[in-house]
């Protein structure tokens, strides 16, 4: 299934505060999440939004409307889930 990847305000701003090299792994990650949701992507359990996707010690979250995925947040793995 083909995807449209939508960023919250919130998730501009993450990935503008990254490292360019973080940022455009990220943002890779992310494109490739486009053709499907292949690759490192995991549904978290008891968490809002309902998915994650990893790009080395980077984590975004998001979820999944229809042919849309919507991501909220892009942090390193030490802060994304408080």
């Amino acid at each position: 299934m083909r995807y449209h990847v939508d960023l919250k305000p919130r998730a501009e701003k993450d990935l503008k505060a990254m490292s360019p090299p973080e940022r455009e792994r990220v943002v890779a990650r992310l494109r490739m999440l486009e053709d499907d949701l292949r690759g490192d992507v995991k549904r978290l359990t008891n968490h809002i939004p309902e998915y994650r996707m990893r790009a080395g010690d980077w984590r975004a979250l998001f979820e999944v409307a229809g042919d849309r995925i919507i991501v909220y947040r892009a942090l390193h793995r030490r802060e994304v889930y408080r």
